[in-house]
């Protein structure tokens, strides 16, 4: 297992990051770092022997926070901003066919396995509706829980 980035590399964000109850001194579900933000690697360690997680300082907002390496592209690297990001719960705002058979229904919930930056058309999504994964463009879909980021505090 050998790091994509190294100690010192700038880096880009690719999800939201919440706490998810291991960054003490805030709440559980606070927004810690939004995507798109670039920090700097400090250190690169394992998780369970299987994982790489770096430990990214940001300067606006200080803090540091740790991340897989599927979190992080490289500050050179094409940044494409989307709406929803891996392991995010969404719904499906159209009936989702493949081949006439219906996969999903609108209102159904699935999960975001992958997000596809590269396609023609714009930002795509696999997503797991019960178990069907389906390819969908970012229009079919919406939020399952809704955030208002704009109350919190940029400081915490």
């Amino acid at each position: 297992m050998l790091p994509k980035f190294e100690f010192g590399d700038e880096v880009r964000i690719i999800r939201n990051v919440r706490n998810d109850g291991t960054y003490p001194g805030v709440p559980t579900g606070t927004l810690l770092i939004r995507r798109g933000t670039t920090g700097f690697v400090m250190n690169v360690g394992t998780f369970l022997q299987d994982q790489l997680i770096y430990t990214v300082k940001f300067l606006d907002p200080d803090k540091i926070v740790g991340f897989r390496e599927e979190e992080l592209i490289g500050i050179d690297d094409e940044w494409v901003p989307s709406k929803f990001e891996s392991r995010e719960k969404v719904r499906s705002k159209i009936t989702l066919a493949v081949r006439g058979e219906v996969r999903a229904t609108p209102g159904m919930e699935g999960e975001i396995l992958k997000v596809l930056r590269d396609e023609d058309g714009g930002v795509q999504y696999q997503v797991i509706f019960h178990d069907h994964v389906l390819q969908v463009p970012e229009s079919t879909l919406e939020a399952v829980h809704v955030y208002d980021d704009s109350k919190e505090d940029n400081h915490v």
